[in-house]
């Protein structure tokens, strides 16, 4: 009867209307088929673990591992990354099914808290672009598991009752409603983690870790505002601040060299760079990978076809090249090859005299 409806949604999509009601219900009339929400956040999870293993821990770690950050073993490297993953979860979990889980503002601070010493810890230990995705992979898995663990079992037990012509237990569907607000939070922010490898001027930025917290705050605040805006509660400043705020972010990590592209006149004077000297350097540091034969022993391929084989090759990429290694320093990756700053100060002013291959 209509009189049971708690909430109702009129939507438009598809070229067609929709009707969504929340509503209380008799055992006479629990629906044969029911649409769980949980494959679609099971299966998010068990192929982004598949792609954190795949890219970060085969390999020997080349994503991985950053020696100029620390200089760990493989096999160090898979246990920090797994082992915090699992402590994170369980540790957020017992936050909030204990009774401190109740008590206002206190669990949130904690952890926001924690979530900030997580992203600082995985900075000390992992390649900057792998702190970025570990970051991901710990949010997502709390995601994930609040939904296995708790949001799920909860709802289950909510089929149980109404089936049995028992009244629900009212505070399971609470701490469920909890764990999904937690999960409407950190969405924004996990999407960005997920194209963050696209945006190195944030991952390979002197301060990274804490350009990533405030992303993570951003995204949380925009959140807020639609939060706040479905029940009612417009508060306008919200999002013109948070928008704000990406802004000034940008602003603040736009590339710019993070090493001095100054002439090296003790060894120049005020002569150009001669390309014999470019392209060594591009066959020392980066044809292992980028060829169309590579050598390295993990990359067999070309990553993103790029090829330095012939000096035009190299001239037509000349502003990627800057961009990598010397305006961001994403390259090579996790220093492998072991370019020193000079060589990427020379490689910095050849591009700007022109590139010339003469």
């Amino acid at each position: 009867p209509e009189t049971q409806v708690e909430g109702e949604l009129w939507m438009i999509h598809s070229g067609g209307f929709y009707q969504l009601e929340k509503k209380a219900i008799l055992p006479t009339e629990m629906p044969r088929v029911l649409h769980w929400f949980k494959w679609e956040a099971y299966s998010t999870w068990i192929s982004g673990i598949f792609l954190l293993g795949i890219v970060y821990y085969t390999g020997s770690g080349v994503f991985l591992i950053d020696s100029q950050i620390a200089d760990i073993s493989y096999g160090m490297a898979v246990s920090i990354s797994l082992g915090t993953i699992v402590i994170a979860w369980l540790i957020y979990d017992f936050l909030w099914a204990s009774k401190l889980g109740e008590k206002g503002w206190f669990p949130i601070i904690v952890s926001f808290v924690l979530l900030f010493g997580i992203i600082w810890w995985f900075h000390q230990w992992f390649s900057s672009r792998a702190a970025y995705i570990h970051v991901g992979a710990v949010m997502g898995t709390l995601m994930v598991g609040n939904v296995w663990r708790r949001i799920i079992p909860s709802q289950t037990q909510l089929v149980e009752a109404v089936k049995a012509g028992k009244t629900p237990d009212v505070s399971l569907g609470i701490k469920a409603k909890q764990r999904s607000i937690h999960n409407n939070y950190l969405t924004l922010p996990v999407v960005f983690i997920m194209i963050s490898n696209h945006f190195p001027h944030t991952f390979a930025h002197q301060f990274n870790w804490l350009i990533l917290i405030v992303i993570i705050l951003i995204g949380s605040t925009v959140r807020h505002f639609f939060n706040l805006k479905n029940k009612g509660h417009l508060n306008i400043w919200i999002l013109p601040a948070a928008v704000s705020a990406i802004f000034v972010l940008i602003f603040l990590t736009k590339p710019v060299e993070r090493i001095s592209n100054s002439p090296n006149k003790a060894t120049f004077g005020t002569e150009h760079i001669p390309f014999t000297l470019v392209r060594t350097i591009v066959d020392q540091r980066c044809s292992s990978c980028h060829s169309s034969n590579p050598t390295d022993e993990v990359f067999k391929i070309a990553p993103k076809g790029i090829v330095f084989d012939n000096d035009k090759q190299i001239k037509a990429l000349a502003s990627i090249i800057k961009t990598q290694t010397v305006t961001t320093m994403a390259m090579p990756l996790g220093n492998k090859t072991g370019i020193t700053q000079e060589e990427r100060i020379i490689l910095g002013r050849w591009v700007d005299e022109g590139a010339s291959i003469e």
